[in-house]
């Protein structure tokens, strides 16, 4: 068991990285207000997205670079458009999910430190252990934190099973009124994670083949499917804990980092019981802690390399000094905007969906194109998923800028 944990972790970041703000704030928001309601489109964005997040690692075993590297040889354009998405992106991003971390600190460690103190600890605590431990801390910590999280999540679910006393209503909804579709697009943006990921897994697996000369492209294949299987699992856990202990209670979900944190975690301890305030605690934290963790790491990790190809050439200390730069933008709009969070969060969501058919579509193009090995390219259903799902998203987002 130990060895076989060994041969994993870009799959297990991904995981990590994921299973954040997409499932602790949208998928429970989502059953809160749907109940079951919205699982079709839970497994729907998922199967759609698949393809283009499995061409990350697969790119990264078949040519031993990332999917930046690819990007530079369909054309510098693509790798500058990267770059300006990333940055429209990266610090949005970066406050969403460190805003809801330093709320659930402040909820469990008591709120005598305030949320903008939080965030500092947070993000200085995660700057530490990038800085000290690089890559090889970041792979044994995430293996520790998925497995409590997985385990607290799943307990916690059975447990609210045990206690729901009604039937569970599984009919599904599609949403009708504006204010309805607009939370559609914004929990299908980050469901299971933004596809600009891919290219984080693709130099996440890059570094590990660095550590670990087994990491083959079938561990590579397994690696991947299991932290997205984990996904996938731990979405549907959260939005059936929404729809169990939330759905038909009457309330509603406050804007405010803090107020929304402690809502979140008395919402469960009251329907589930006091004794599981520290399950839900723990499952909510490393959640978190775990996105903040492997977001802060692969914004600057893809900048720094994506500068370097861009002016081809090596960026001494490039990474520290984007680190640094991602921590001081987060700290300077979580001062400003901290009482704005359900807006950050959505601004997010949804930048993330608008920008979505770029990366499907370069991610396809890459993957079927010369600079991949003949073996390693798609399947035939694998196309077929491909071009349903870059169709899907275009439609979708051509659909939702009709609407606003």
């Amino acid at each position: 068991m130990t060895k076989f944990l060994q041969k994993l972790g870009p799959g297990l970041l991904f995981a990590g990285a994921a299973i954040g703000v997409s499932h602790l704030v949208q998928s429970t928001k989502a059953g809160a207000n749907f109940g079951f309601g919205l699982l079709w489109a839970l497994l729907l964005i998922n199967l759609i997205k698949y393809p283009f997040f499995q061409f990350g690692p697969r790119y990264a075993a078949a040519t031993g670079e990332s999917l930046l590297e690819g990007y530079n040889k369909l054309g510098k354009g693509v790798l500058k458009a990267y770059a300006l998405l990333t940055i429209a992106t990266m610090f949005t991003i970066q406050t969403a999910v460190t805003i809801v971390t330093a709320g659930i600190a402040s909820t469990l460690f008591g709120s005598e430190v305030s949320m903008e103190i939080w965030s500092v600890i947070i993000l200085s605590i995660c700057f530490l252990l990038l800085l000290v431990g690089k890559y090889s801390l970041l792979d044994k910590m995430m293996k520790v934190i998925i497995i409590v999280l997985s385990l607290s999540t799943l307990f916690a679910v059975a447990a609210a099973f045990i206690n729901f006393t009604n039937e569970p209503d599984w009919t599904q909804i599609v949403p009708s009124t504006d204010v309805e579709l607009i939370f559609l697009i914004a929990f299908m943006g980050w469901m299971p994670a933004p596809l600009d990921v891919s290219i984080w897994h693709s130099l996440w697996a890059i570094q590990k083949k660095k550590q670990e000369q087994n990491f083959n492209s079938k561990t590579a294949a397994l690696d991947f499917n299991i932290g997205y299987l984990g996904t996938i699992v731990l979405g549907i856990g959260f939005l059936m804990l929404g729809g169990l202990v939330m759905h038909g209670s009457g309330k509603s979900f406050s804007a405010n980092g803090g107020e929304f944190s402690l809502q979140l975690i008395e919402m469960y301890t009251q329907n589930l019981g006091e004794w599981s305030y520290i399950i839900i605690g723990v499952a909510a934290l490393t959640t978190m802690f775990s996105t903040t963790l492997t977001t802060l790491d692969a914004s600057p990790r893809a900048m720094n390399k994506t500068l370097e190809l861009i002016l081809d050439k090596p960026l001494n200390n490039g990474y520290k000094v984007w680190l640094i730069v991602l921590i001081i933008g987060t700290i300077s709009i979580f001062f400003f905007f901290l009482s704005e969070m359900g807006s950050l969060i959505k601004i997010a969501t949804i930048l993330s969906f608008l920008t979505a058919p770029f990366y499907a579509l370069m991610n396809y193009i890459l993957i079927c194109s010369k600079h991949t090995p003949q073996s390693f390219r798609p399947s035939k259903m694998m196309h077929f998923l491909s071009i349903s799902g870059i169709l899907f998203l275009i439609g979708f987002n051509i659909w939702y800028i009709s609407i606003l």
